[in-house]
């Protein structure tokens, strides 16, 4: 069949009729085990009861009104937020990139206001990624995503990942804002040091620059904390979110200090359905199904015994397994060559088991936070049966 579809991606031939928990099943009834939540999105699992109900009741009610006027629960979901994190102020967004850029415009906003019009840069590191906007992509400095969209946006400066020398060398009085994801998503899910953290708070300090944290992959729980963060200590001046904090419906936020946030007076910035009222009820489902008690510490155990069972691969195939690597639920397999991460990756979906790719050759797991003992066991066996299969093939 001819697609009509902007060919920029490459799914399988594959075609999922729904969802339940951490299962998704085709049209035959076949099921598999999602092990990749939508890249991080479904972090209840699939048609969570709570999200379904808190979503049916408000679609019977009110679905858009845009910021013209007041929407009560947003209110509601970002007292939620700011009493529970550094955060005074919110503004609610539709994803992630979007959070991204209305957190750069705030950061610049910040300096133009306080007579320091010219104070642009923002610092970032290799590896990351931060969205597909043209902001974003600059941002993120990936020559593969830039290539072919005209000359670079000035004002960024990329330095290595986690380098304590290479930061006190580039965060001056000139730069604007750090901004970091605390766990890499795209890049091969690698954490910063708690310690490189607290450092770049302290460089922030020093110099009056902003710390930005891209938590869109890493929060809402994902690794043992409602934000990755709060693990080092050491809060930023803004932070945006998206992915988990949504459940899977279209839910996005930047967060940050008053001030900085008060400089974003009206006319600087808006979003037609940033905020409406059927994210905002998903969203106040989703805080309060993860805040619940207990919950984050099973996010935490599973996380280790994950990564337990993944260094046990490790032993098991030296030579295929480099490095196991990240945080909490967001963690996976860093490959050697010649094993490619989406050739493996692949052979685990032929055996029923979803997972995703991520860059440096790392093979991505980020299941839905609810997921049991059995469910890790389950799919850390599929993908033995995936290594084993690659490694007979090569």
């Amino acid at each position: 069949m001819t697609s009509h579809l902007i060919p920029t991606y490459a799914p399988p031939d594959l075609v999922f009729e729904r969802g339940e928990g951490v299962w998704l099943y085709d049209a035959k009834g076949d099921a598999w085990l999602d092990f990749i939540a939508g890249i991080a999105v479904d972090c209840l699992g699939h048609c969570h009861p709570a999200l379904v109900k808190a979503l049916e009741d408000q679609a019977h009610k009110l679905w858009h009104l845009s910021n013209m006027f007041e929407v009560p629960a947003r209110e509601e979901l970002a007292s939620r937020y700011c009493e529970n994190s550094f955060a005074d102020l919110v503004f609610f967004t539709n994803s992630g990139t979007e959070a991204i850029e209305g957190a750069l415009k705030a950061a610049r906003k910040y300096h133009a206001a306080r007579g320091n019009a010219d104070r642009i840069e923002i610092v970032t590191f290799q590896g990351a990624f931060h969205g597909r906007s043209y902001g974003a992509i600059n941002a993120g400095g990936n020559p593969a995503y830039m290539k072919g969209f005209g000359p670079l946006m000035e004002g960024f400066t990329q330095i290595a990942f986690a380098d304590e020398a290479a930061a006190k060398a580039a965060i001056t009085g000139n730069t604007a804002a750090v901004l970091i994801e605390p766990v890499q998503g795209e890049g091969g899910l690698r954490a910063a040091p708690d310690e490189f953290l607290r450092l770049l708070r302290k460089l922030c300090d020093e110099t009056g620059a902003l710390l930005i944290y891209d938590e869109i992959q890493c929060g809402a729980g994902r690794t043992g904390k409602m934000f990755a963060h709060e693990w080092s200590g050491a809060q930023p001046d803004i932070m945006a979110v998206a992915k988990g904090v949504g459940g899977g419906f279209p839910l996005g936020a930047w967060l940050t200090t008053k001030a900085v946030g008060e400089h974003m007076v009206v006319g600087t910035h808006g979003s037609t359905y940033g905020g409406n009222p059927l994210a905002m009820a998903v969203g106040i489902a989703v805080w309060d199904e993860i805040m619940k008690p207990g919950f984050l510490d099973h996010v935490t155990q599973m996380g280790q015994l994950l990564k337990q069972q993944m260094a046990a691969l490790a032993d098991t195939y030296p030579d295929m397994i480099e490095d196991v690597r990240g945080k909490g639920l967001l963690c996976g397999i860093k490959l050697k060559e010649p094993y490619v991460n989406r050739e493996v990756m692949g052979l685990a979906r032929e055996r029923g088991l979803l997972s995703g790719a991520a860059g440096d050759n790392v093979l991505r797991m980020a299941p839905p936070l609810i997921i049991t003992e059995e469910h890790a066991r389950k799919a850390i066996s599929v993908l033995d049966e995936a290594l084993a299969a690659a490694r007979k093939k090569d």
